[in-house]
């Protein structure tokens, strides 16, 4: 078996410098948001501690998995419009790479969705994120849910549909027509029925 002490002494060495990242970066808005750990930094901590070390990591095999979901909705004016879910997921490989010569090859998997084409970029630069942390088993943040609560022991919340009053407030606070053009489109098309008379309301006294 052949023996890889430099690239192991490396990955250590980076493991020992990098105590951890914290998450500092909040996605999603409401009650579906939550903490993550930006992709930049990352990048910059760990990075800058792999060339510290004579680390370096190459993309090798990109391979790719794409799903195209289309529903019918209204658009600003009521009409009858179509809006599609561009879902991505890749299984990656890496090179990661000495300055000795010796490597490992690293295996890592993302997904991403976007409405049109940016799917892609946001499955590979998850991947990448995840190797990397994963790889050098760098701490992120406070310990999670699922460190330390069984999954059999949550319990699965139930969607309530949202009220009038809970759509309309999405709304009402446009200035303008354009930003109320663009807050009623990006309701989904359920709470877009509820929302238009409001909608039709706010046109009649915004410029």
């Amino acid at each position: 078996m052949e023996t890889k002490a430099n690239l192991a002494k490396a990955i250590i060495a980076v493991m020992q410098e990098v105590k951890g990242i914290e998450k500092s970066m909040t996605i999603g808005t409401g009650s579906n948001a939550y903490k993550g750990v930006p992709d930049q930094e990352v990048k910059k901590i760990i990075g800058e501690a792999m060339a510290k070390n004579g680390l370096c990591i190459l993309p090798i095999s990109v391979k790719p998995n794409v799903r195209i979901d289309r529903w019918d909705a209204l658009d600003y004016n009521g009409k009858p419009t179509q809006k599609q879910s561009v879902f991505t997921d890749v299984t990656t490989e890496y090179l990661l790479l000495h300055t000795s010569g010796e490597s490992q090859v690293l295996s890592g998997y993302g997904h991403g969705i976007d409405s049109q084409d940016k799917g892609a970029g946001k499955a590979t630069t998850y991947s990448l994120k995840y190797v990397l942390l994963y790889t050098f088993l760098v701490p992120t943040g406070k310990i999670d849910d699922a460190d330390n609560t069984h999954s059999d022991s949550i319990e699965t919340p139930v969607k309530k549909q949202p009220t009038v009053d809970e759509v309309n407030a999405k709304i009402i606070n446009a200035k303008t027509l354009a930003e109320l053009k663009t807050m009623f489109e990006a309701l989904p098309p359920n709470e877009q029925k509820i929302a238009v008379p409001m909608k039709e309301k706010l046109k009649a006294t915004l410029k």
